[in-house]
């Protein structure tokens, strides 16, 4: 009698890989994390990290190795994002891919090349390269999730450094949605929902007068989420 787990099927099996989109934010700008891949197929071209599953490991386990191996990053904010799975998307063989974005603060992190990758680096969205495989349509659906999330989940802090001042959470806002926010809506909107800590400091080195430093109550709004609190923007 066969035990369980003991079916072998004779039909092709495709592979299957992880890729995921870093996004950051800096000096006013959108960025994007790409790795120079050292490697065929795209010896030589951008792209976004990721690689293939293994047999004892679930597709989020994967991207986050994956992230580590080549680019040193690790515990950062992380969501799966679609199923990539045209049958000629990669040159090698059939591989269908998983893909997640994730959301960095560049100031708590150092990216580095790690393995298989020639080189690493952060680049705005206006300034992105042609990427190798089936990239450009990922990072494509990347951009417009992280537009849509950011206006009903408050992940926009994730992008943020520790402290911070409403102009630049204002400035982060309009750059992910690419549109104008009234200034004087979005602040009062924002302190509205009680997330916001009063630093009672102000930013330091700013002209004039200096902006108010704020951060996140993540655990509050955990808790209020249990609740049944909506945040929208």
């Amino acid at each position: 009698m066969e035990q369980p787990g003991s079916y072998v099927y004779e039909y092709p099996r495709p592979a299957v890989t992880t890729d995921c989109v870093i996004f950051g934010f800096d000096e006013g700008e959108l960025k994007i994390l790409l790795i120079e891949r050292g490697i065929e197929p795209y010896k030589g071209r951008w792209a976004l990290p990721g690689g293939f599953l293994d047999m004892n490991e679930d597709a989020e386990t994967c991207a986050r190795r994956k992230l580590l191996e080549e680019t040193c990053l690790s515990d950062l904010f992380m969501e799966q994002l679609y199923t990539f799975s045209a049958v000629e998307r990669d040159p090698r063989y059939r591989v269908v891919s998983i893909a997640y974005y994730a959301l960095v603060k560049l100031s708590d992190y150092d990216a580095q090349a790690g393995a298989d990758t020639a080189n690493i680096k952060w680049f705005p969205l206006s300034e992105v390269p042609d990427l190798a495989f089936d990239h450009q349509e990922i990072l494509r659906m990347a951009i417009e999730r992280l537009k849509g999330k950011i206006k009903y989940q408050p992940i926009g802090f994730e992008l943020l450094p520790e402290e911070f001042t409403l102009p630049e959470l204002h400035q982060l806002y309009e750059t992910v949605l690419q549109t104008k926010l009234d200034r004087r809506n979005f602040r009062k909107k924002m302190l509205s929902f009680g997330l916001l800590i009063d630093k009672n400091e102000f930013l330091s080195g700013a002209p004039n007068r200096a902006p108010k430093l704020y951060s996140f109550d993540k655990e509050k709004y955990e808790k209020l989420s249990k609740e049944g609190f909506y945040f929208e923007l």
